[in-house]
């Protein structure tokens, strides 16, 4: 994956050592993508909702071109909640998220991995 300024590769690290490798993609919520880039890595542990996995954090971010709607795949940071989202499936949000990016391998980690296990944003 080539690294530029718009599109930074990142990892989702879980405990048990597996990952999902994925990017940051700036233009679709630059200034979201930019705080959580500064704040790297940033650890939290896995709460399920549906077909999406997400970790709060202390990061206090609004709403930034909010979407109600995600593909699989997609990476967003929930305002709501101050978590990171990880939408694996055909769920969608449960309120508007901003979307910074997206999963592009690994991502059939998140159908099994139980709540509470740890998780680590971090660039790749």
């Amino acid at each position: 994956m080539t690294t530029s300024v718009s599109r930074i590769p990142v990892r989702l690290a879980l405990e048990d050592g597996r990952h999902a490798e994925g990017e940051l993609v700036r233009f679709q919520s630059p200034k979201t993508t930019d705080v959580l880039l500064r704040r790297m890595p940033i650890e939290g542990r896995i709460a399920r909702w549906k077909e999406e996995v997400y970790f709060e954090t202390d990061i206090t971010i609004g709403p930034e071109k909010p979407k109600s709607s995600v593909e699989t795949g997609t990476i967003a940071f929930w305002p709501m909640g101050s978590a990171v989202c990880i939408f694996y499936g055909q769920t969608q949000p449960y309120s508007p998220v901003n979307i910074i990016g997206t999963v592009r391998s690994g991502i059939e980690i998140f159908r099994d991995v139980a709540a509470g296990t740890r998780i680590r944003l971090e660039r790749a």
